[in-house]
C-alpha cells in the first residue's frame, strides 16, 4: 500500500481527479477513512466543538492537537496526514509558528494548516521555509469568527471577492502546497481554483473545486448542535448509536446482558 504525498495531490488536481478529505481525531475512525480511500485525513480544531464541547474553535491547544494529531497518524496507513494549528500557535510570530508545527509533524503529521490569506503569507513563508507543508485556509475562518460577526459566507460583495482572490494568490507564492476554501459562492470558489497551480478544497464552497472535505461527525450525521447549510449528510448514526446504548442499559437493569454465552 503506497503512502499518499503532497506529490499525489498535485498530480490530481492536474489530472482532475478529486481529492477526498474528512476530518479524524482518533486512531479508530483514522483507521476506518484510512480503509474506506480517503486520500487526505485533517485533524481539525474543530474537535473543540465535536469533541471537546467548546462552543468554537478558540479554546484548543497545542496539546489538544498534539496529543489528538498522534492518535490519528496511529490509525492511518496510506492517507496524508494534515493538523490544524490551532488559535494563538502561530498568531504570535514566527518562531513560535514554526516551533509548533514541527511539533505537529513530531507528533505524526505530515503537513499543518493554518488560516487566513495575504495577513498569513509571511507566517506561511517561514514554516514552508523550514520545510514543513503548508496547507492555508481562506474565506470563512473560524479563528476569526469574532471579527466576522459569526459564521457569515464571505466574498458576496465586490471587495469581499477581491480580497478572496489576493488571499488565494498570496497563499500560493508564500508556498503553501493546497488551500482550503470555506463558505464562500461557488462561482468565486471555481474562478480561486482555475487561477490558481495548487489544489483547493472546499467546504461550502460548491463542487467547482479540486476536493472536498466534511467534518466527520456531520458526514456521519452523529452531531445536531448545529447543521450549516452546506452539510450534506452521508448516514444518519446517532439515532442506531442511541438506541444500541439504550438496549444495552435496559438489558443492564434486566439483569440479562450476560448470558452463557457470555460468561466464563
Amino acid at each position: 500500500m503506497r503512502k499518499n504525498t503532497i506529490l499525489d495531490l498535485g498530480r490530481m488536481k492536474s489530472e482532475g481527479s478529486k481529492i477526498v478529505m474528512i476530518t479524524a481525531y482518533d486512531a479508530l475512525f483514522a483507521r476506518i477513512f484510512d480503509d474506506a480511500g480517503v486520500d487526505v485525513l485533517l485533524v481539525g480544531d474543530s474537535l473543540g466543538q465535536v469533541i471537546l464541547g467548546h462552543p468554537d474553535t478558540l479554546n484548543v491547544t497545542m496539546e489538544d492537537m498534539v496529543r489528538h494529531t498522534g492518535a490519528a497518524a496511529r490509525g492511518r496507513k496510506r492517507a496524508f496526514l494534515v493538523a490544524d494549528m490551532p488559535f494563538l500557535s502561530y498568531q504570535t510570530g514566527r518562531s513560535d509558528a514554526v516551533r509548533n508545527a514541527g511539533r505537529l509533524l513530531q507528533a505524526g503529521a505530515e503537513a499543518v494548516k493554518l488560516e487566513g490569506g495575504r495577513n498569513a503569507a509571511a507566517t506561511i513563508r517561514a514554516i514552508a521555509k523550514v520545510d514543513i507543508p503548508v496547507m492555508g485556509h481562506i474565506g470563512l475562518t473560524p479563528q476569526s469568527v469574532h471579527r466576522m460577526g459569526g459564521y457569515r459566507v464571505q466574498g458576496k460583495t465586490d471587495p469581499q471577492r477581491e480580497r478572496l482572490l489576493d488571499d488565494a494568490t498570496a497563499v500560493q507564492e508564500a508556498g503553501a502546497f493546497a488551500v482550503v476554501l470555506e463558505g464562500m459562492p461557488a462561482a468565486l470558489a471555481a474562478e480561486i481554483t482555475r487561477s490558481l497551480s495548487i489544489p483547493t478544497i472546499g467546504i461550502g464552497a460548491g463542487a467547482g473545486c479540486d476536493g472536498q472535505v466534511l467534518v466527520m461527525q456531520d458526514l456521519l450525521g452523529l452531531f445536531d448542535e448545529f447543521r450549516p447549510k452546506f452539510v450534506r449528510r452521508f448516514g444518519e448514526l446517532r439515532r442506531p448509536v442511541s438506541e444500541a446504548v439504550a438496549a444495552y442499559a435496559e438489558a443492564v437493569r434486566a439483569g440479562s446482558i450476560t448470558g452463557k454465552e457470555h460468561s466464563f
